[in-house]
């Protein structure tokens, strides 16, 4: 065995228990440290080091998250769908429903900070009839999310910078072996960035915070000051119907999902929490800035792009030629393409930086599903660097990336089923937790929050430092089910009436594939050996 990895022993207790108990060589066991024994208290072994504080897993969460420069990917086919006004109230709406949906997570995450996140969640507030079995499932389509949610950062990232190039020389046409190839090159920075250690990672982090915040005035400033404005009626109540729904509402519903997303991925952070000082309080912190940060920023900028947009035609015509209409609005604004490119510079290494923050949360949950041995290769994928990061994990995420970047050959609407699988595996996840803990809530379920208390996992848990009063607990987890039941019905919805093969959103079959084939497995053998998170302790 290398020197370089911590190596598992595993002890197998005595038949009347159901539990198996990892020890590592290098396990400090004094319990002082309160994160350390809160996780011990819901079961797990506390094996990474924990370098985050609040700034710097808020800066991850942000990053990840790349709120305001994803709206500049995502408006402008929402804008030709809809309409300006539509672009406007639908992230308004998507915002407030986030807004509900993290505030539940925040309350969950303070009860127990782990790096499962939802499947642990649900692992202690389901039914035990069908504890194992829903653990199981949502632990499939969190772990898949976060892997699609890699790659698709990754050819964001490469494509971003390819309209660039193509900005600066209109004579360049990328080919798709350019894209691979970019593709790749940003894959392994991030991937060396996630290997450099914890520490390094978390200092890198709050720079990202600084840069984030920095970066929206140095895009939102010239392309207002430079580019003519559109009337406030135009953006604020002008609405289109390019799909030709049967009613503006269903036209309104449709184009919702592309726009509500700009902010999905706050749960970045609950997949970090144990490599997080006071995670119980900080995570949900953490959590519930990030979408008030990101969501303020996102609405300013989709405010401004929709004053600045001057030319719609040339707008769309610039996502085939350049990748992204931002592209092109940019420069129309500034009259200059040295400036727009600078702009879309800022950009590129913000897109970066998020890479890197949804390798690390994307490593960590595969680590932690592989922990509780719900993953092929398990064994393997769980073990730690002598610096405690779960390097297996994040090689096999970059392993996957770099074969799953071979699709940009192929049509593109296989890379649009992945954008959708996101949205839908996350927010099914979203939907099933806020179902449970809204019956648990209802059922009295939760014990009272006291300091010091001991974690009850196996019936009655004990709310966290961190929650919302009553009645509006209640109040915002019945919101929560219904925007994310609501929004993970419209993702599926094609964006016009009469769609093609190129224009169908085939998430819906994606998504039902992965849903079957982990229900599929999980009867056939996974029942046999999966019965939610392992007792470590």
């Amino acid at each position: 065995m290398s020197k370089d990895f911590i190596e598992p022993i595993e002890l197998r207790l005595p038949p009347q228990s159901n539990t198996t108990t990892f020890l590592t060589k290098s396990e400090n066991s004094n319990g002082s440290n309160r994160d350390d024994m809160i996780l011990r208290q819901l079961g797990k072994r506390p094996l990474l080091n924990r370098s985050f504080g609040f700034m710097s897993i808020l800066g991850l969460a942000c990053s990840a998250m790349c709120s305001w420069e994803g709206i500049l990917v995502t408006s402008v086919p929402t804008f030709s769908l809809g309409g300006p006004a539509a672009v406007v109230w639908a992230f308004v709406l998507g915002w407030i429903g986030t807004i509900s949906v993290t505030a539940t997570m925040a309350e969950l995450a303070s009860v127990a900070p782990t790096a499962g996140g939802q499947y642990h969640w649900i692992a202690m507030i389901a039914p035990e009839c069908c504890s194992a079995f829903l653990t199981y499932v949502t632990a499939w389509l969190t772990t898949l999310a976060w892997q699609a949610m890699a790659i698709t950062s990754s050819y964001t990232t490469s494509t971003i910078l390819l309209g660039i190039v193509v900005l600066a020389n209109p004579t360049y046409t990328p080919v798709p072996w350019h894209t691979i190839l970019t593709m790749w090159a940003t894959t392994l920075f991030a991937v060396l960035m996630n290997l450099t250690g914890g520490r390094m990672l978390a200092k890198f982090e709050g720079l990202i915070l600084v840069l984030h915040l920095a970066g929206f005035f140095g895009i939102l400033v010239p392309m207002v000051y430079f580019a003519p404005h559109n009337p406030p009626a135009f953006v604020f109540t002008t609405l289109f119907n390019n799909g030709n729904w049967p009613t503006q509402g269903l036209s309104f519903l449709v184009g919702f999902p592309t726009v509500a997303t700009a902010l999905i991925g706050a749960d970045c952070a609950v997949h970090m929490s144990e490599e997080i000082q006071s995670a119980s309080i900080v995570v949900p912190r953490a959590l519930m800035y990030s979408i008030f940060i990101n969501g303020a920023l996102a609405f300013a900028i989709i405010v401004g792009l929709m004053f600045c947009i001057s030319d719609l035609d040339a707008a769309v015509e610039a996502a085939n030629t350049m990748f992204y209409s931002f592209l092109e609005i940019f420069q129309s604004a500034v009259k200059s393409t040295t400036g727009a490119c600078l702009m879309a510079g800022i950009i590129f290494v913000l897109s970066l930086a998020s890479s890197i923050s949804v390798y690390a949360s994307a490593s960590r949950m595969m680590w932690s599903f592989s922990r509780d041995k719900g993953l092929p290769l398990s064994t393997y994928l769980v073990r730690l660097t002598k610096d405690r990061l779960p390097m297996n994990s994040i090689l096999l995420t970059t392993a996957i990336t770099l074969v799953l970047s071979l699709m940009v050959l192929a049509p593109s609407i296989a890379l649009s089923a992945l954008l959708s699988l996101v949205v839908a595996a996350l927010y099914s996840s979203y939907l099933l937790v806020s179902c449970l803990l809204l019956w648990r809530r209802c059922t009295g379920g939760f014990k009272p929050y006291m300091p010091g208390i001991d974690i009850d996992d196996s019936g009655s848990p004990t709310w966290g430092p961190w929650k919302l009063p009553e009645p509006l607990g209640i109040i915002n987890n019945i919101f929560a089910c219904m925007y994310s039941a609501s929004l993970l019905f419209w993702s599926f919805w094609p964006q016009t009436t009469d769609p093609t093969p190129e224009t169908f959103n085939w998430s819906v079959l994606v998504f039902g594939f992965v849903l079957l084939s982990s229900i599929s497995w999980y009867t056939i053998k996974a029942r046999h050996y999966f019965k939610g998170p392992i007792k470590e302790v």
